[in-house]
């Protein structure tokens, strides 16, 4: 199976395809510059250099949510436009749990962290064992105190990635609950792991129309928030 997969839910934005478990190519860039401008350039440079194109896709994957709103906006339009002109069938993957997957092969709990703002954190928990994921809580929206009160009494070994992981890091090892970073390496969501649990998802048949894609926000827009105030 080949996927075309994309990740827009931080800072950074990135592009890979794989084939059964394969990454055969992938673009990343933390520029700065605005998503909007950097994605489908990567999209196309990768597909090119391969010599694959949207239509050799078995489908599109996107992490989908929960993230930056604009950031999960442009990349679950760019899957659904790339989805709907090959006529190909698309996957919603959740941004924490493709970033888990950076780590897998570190046994113990894994923390996955994306920065919330008004110190919370988006968040997933997984063990990892022998290289493979148990989830053990959904995504969510959580204050980093109630984090850490979840896991004070948990003796496994903790790695925390995304792009929350200092923040929660930080704020974990004051309240005495040891932890480790990953690597800067494995840290950031990248569309390689979007790929490779794309993959998995595949396999149990989550695939969806480019018109039923959705993003997932957890909790609602600042905009809409002052509004309804």
């Amino acid at each position: 199976m080949k996927i075309l997969a994309l990740e827009t839910s931080a800072k950074a934005v990135s592009a890979a395809v794989s084939e059964d478990g394969k990454i055969l190519c992938s673009g990343y860039q933390d520029t700065g510059l605005t998503h909007s401008r950097t994605l489908m350039p990567i999209v196309e440079h990768i597909l090119k250099n391969t010599g694959l194109t949207a239509a050799d896709m078995d489908a599109i994957a996107v992490a989908a949510g929960p993230g930056s709103f604009t950031g999960i906006r442009i990349g679950v339009s760019a899957a659904k436009g790339l989805a709907f002109a090959a006529d190909k069938p698309a996957i919603g993957v959740s941004t924490l749990a493709a970033m888990a997957r950076n780590v897998a092969f570190a046994d113990g709990l894994v923390i996955c962290a994306m920065d919330a703002r008004r110190q919370q954190v988006y968040n997933a928990l997984f063990e990892a064992k022998d290289s493979s994921l148990t989830r053990l809580a959904p995504d969510r929206a959580i204050a980093l105190a109630e984090l850490a009160e979840e896991l004070k009494d948990d003796p496994r070994p903790k790695t925390v990635v995304g792009d929350g992981a200092l923040l929660c890091h930080t704020f974990l090892t004051e309240a005495c609950i040891p932890c480790r970073l990953a690597p800067p390496h494995l840290r950031m969501q990248n569309a390689m792991s979007v790929a490779l649990e794309a993959e998995a998802m595949a396999a149990e048949g989550k695939l969806v129309s480019a018109q039923a894609l959705e993003p997932v926000y957890l909790r609602p827009a600042q905009a809409d928030r002052l509004r309804q105030k």
